[in-house]
């Protein structure tokens, strides 16, 4: 391959096969090369497009990008997006197809060529963030925007890329524009919460704050996925139906959802929004509802628009798990990093069955840009089980109303908050009790040091009658000193103090965790472990080092570096190393078990791991460990409590083994 020519044709070539190979495993769960032989291939091409500096568009190099934008830039449609008119009741769908019969027969009775009859498409309405994809005439992916006004959005190309089942190429010769959701599945929401500073509260602020991200690097930490139903605009041949639509969609290689039905009767819709609300809880992204399209595309232009919807589609809506209600009050709270973070305190109000009574508010940029003020009505969202969310207000009940202020000082140790960015400290780690209980319950938790019999309310006690205001100063405590405490005898006393002896002899990755660096989760702390071998490697780790470990950005590099220059740190670490603190690491070989190569899926609860544990374990056995069922799965591992991922085994015949099994699989 001497010259430039050639080289530009393997280039294509190489792109055109990586980007075949990564829709056979984000689009059909089904590789046909392994992961290693893809790496491979992808470093090659990475390697020529250094040297020759020839980037396809459409490259899956250009997937993530190391940049942070400016600023969003605004994107005009060529298409508009529509909203889509609502209903919460049976009654409401019946109204509008009984409106659309009439339409349909007023139609057919004064024209010759007639409408057929009604016939409605059925799709899930996705809870994420809507994204418009707009492809050239040579099929190259050239511009993804946020819904906006429905007529201008906002650029979020480089985001959207970092969807890697997007295609950025299709075998398409016309300027078309696709629209999709973009959504984040339970199981990058786990995984992204387990190693961030920072968790997300639900999975739809998770897809849409990823796509509104100005760094593309933590989009892509966020491995959002997203699924399509709509050609908005198209240059090409017109489609006669919806269902025709879909599959043209399909075909071209874009992500869609499984579930799409065809209805000709309101018995039929009915009993399908039923089975649809039924499965809603067990699907691994959030939906909201249905939306019902009518198939045929010439009775949509028959029917036309109002000035907001088109009249040939409706969304069919579930229980609201939104409400409004009075905003009462603010709480301040300290978290384990001194992080103050307020809390909203609301008029009690039912919520999907649960009685809510506090919101989180994120900070005062957050506060501020949704106008919340004490005394106001607020629309509150409760999602995941987690603590609810005040996403917007009802501005006709500002007047009266008080503006938040944050607290100057600490609300636990009156120290004087530290103002960083968007967010408010304390500095008083020593001796604000929440910093030190929170930190104490993170050191000593199953996942970290492993000190059993340690809570949060064995914390408090420490801290305010021990005085244990470091956490060195645990690896001093005494049996006569537990004594003295609340519901301590002597049996107890022993235990606590035995456990925290037991945890000296402890593994690297749990040490690294169990000192609370900013934004390094376990996940990232094994990484570490595995990479640098030892507690002071990783302490002289350099910013090269570190972004080389794969999952690794700068953000996180960054906290690791800065915490390890602290003094009090470094003053700490030493401490623990002369009380008799040992971490070590071990390489764990790989052993050979039944389960070596085997595609290995976790459901339910567990009696004797955690889902990090048995993760480790599976992968310690030679096991590759995924997230969703598919016929490439070899085994689902059911604990209590498995849900749909059970089912989907059952349904493909995929050998379903329990905990007992597992155990005894591995002594054979």
């Amino acid at each position: 391959m001497s010259t430039i020519a050639a080289k530009k044709e393997y280039i294509e070539k190489l792109v055109e096969e990586l980007n075949k190979y990564a829709q056979e495993y984000y689009l059909f769960d089904n590789p046909s090369i392994s992961d290693k032989e893809y790496d491979l291939k992808y470093d090659e091409l990475l390697k020529l497009e250094k040297e020759t500096e020839i980037v396809l568009p459409y490259s899956p190099t250009q997937r993530v990008g190391d940049n942070i934008l400016k600023e969003f830039q605004k994107y005009t449609h060529k298409g508009k997006l529509w909203s889509l008119d609502k209903s919460q009741t049976v009654q409401g769908i019946i109204d509008w197809h009984l409106r659309n019969k009439k339409i349909l027969d007023d139609y057919n009775s004064t024209h010759d060529e007639k409408l057929p009859e009604l016939e409605y498409v059925l799709t899930k309405k996705f809870d994420g963030l809507t994204i418009n994809c707009t492809y050239d005439n040579d099929g190259i992916l050239i511009k993804a925007a946020t819904r906006g006004t429905g007529e201008i959005g906002e650029d979020i190309t480089a985001q959207a890329r970092t969807i890697m089942s997007l295609p950025l190429k299709i075998n398409n010769k016309h300027v078309i524009e696709v629209h999709g959701e973009a959504i984040m599945t339970r199981e990058a929401f786990e995984e992204y919460n387990k190693n961030s500073d920072v968790p997300l509260k639900n999975l739809r602020n998770g897809a849409a704050g990823a796509l509104r991200n100005l760094n593309i690097k933590e989009t892509a930490r966020r491995k959002l996925s997203a699924f399509f139903y709509d050609v908005g605009y198209n240059e090409g041949n017109a489609f006669k139906s919806y269902f025709e639509m879909m599959n043209f969609i399909k075909e071209m290689g874009f992500p869609i959802d499984e579930y799409i039905k065809v209805c000709s009767s309101i018995e039929e819709i009915e009993s399908e929004l039923q089975y649809v609300e039924k499965i809603r809880h067990e699907l691994n992204y959030d939906i909201d509802g249905v939306v019902i399209a009518i198939n045929d595309i010439k009775t949509r232009e028959v029917l036309g628009y109002t000035i907001k919807f088109p009249k040939w589609a409706i969304a069919y809506k579930f229980e609201a798990e939104e409400a409004a209600t009075k905003l009462l009050d603010v709480e301040w709270n300290v978290g384990r990093s001194g992080r103050v973070t307020p809390t909203a305190i609301l008029d009690p109000v039912e919520l999907a069955g649960v009685t809510v009574k506090r919101a989180t508010l994120n900070n005062m940029d957050d506060i501020k840009r949704k106008e919340v003020r004490i005394g106001c009505s607020v629309l509150v969202r409760r999602s995941n089980d987690v603590i609810p969310e005040i996403i917007g207000i009802d501005q006709d009940t500002l007047e009266g109303s008080v503006e938040i202020e944050p607290p100057k000082k600490c609300p636990y140790c009156d120290s004087e908050l530290v103002q960083d960015g968007v967010h408010y400290f304390c500095d008083n780690t020593l001796s604000c009790k929440p910093q030190m209980v929170k930190s104490i319950v993170h050191f000593g938790s199953r996942e970290a040091m492993n000190i059993e019999g340690f809570s949060e309310k064995t914390a408090e006690q420490l801290f305010e009658k021990l005085q244990i205001k470091s956490i060195p100063d645990l690896y001093r405590i005494k049996k006569e000193d537990l004594l003295n405490l609340d519901k301590f005898a002597e049996k107890k006393a022993q235990n606590l103090v035995s456990a925290i002896e037991k945890s000296k002899d402890c593994n690297l990755a749990s040490f690294i965790y169990a000192l609370g660096i900013p934004n390094v989760g376990k996940k990232t702390a094994t990484d570490l472990a595995k990479n640098f071998k030892s507690l002071e490697n990783i302490q002289k780790s350099t910013m090269e080092e570190l972004i080389s470990i794969q999952d690794v950005g700068e953000i996180v590099a960054k906290s690791i570096i800065e915490f390890f220059c602290e003094e009090k740190i470094i003053k700490s670490i030493g401490e623990l190393l002369e009380l008799g603190v040992k971490p070590t690491f071990e390489e764990q070989e790989i052993s050979k078990s039944p389960f070596s190569d085997k595609t290995v899926v976790v459901t339910g609860s567990l009696e004797n791991y955690t889902r990090t544990t048995i993760k480790e374990k599976l992968q310690l056995v030679g096991a590759k460990v995924s997230g969703s069922v598919s016929k490439k799965t070899d085994y689902v591992l059911a604990g209590k409590e498995a849900g749909s991922k059970y089912d989907k085994a059952l349904e493909l015949g995929i050998k379903v083994i329990n905990e007992e099994e597992f155990q005894q699989m591995l002594k054979e």
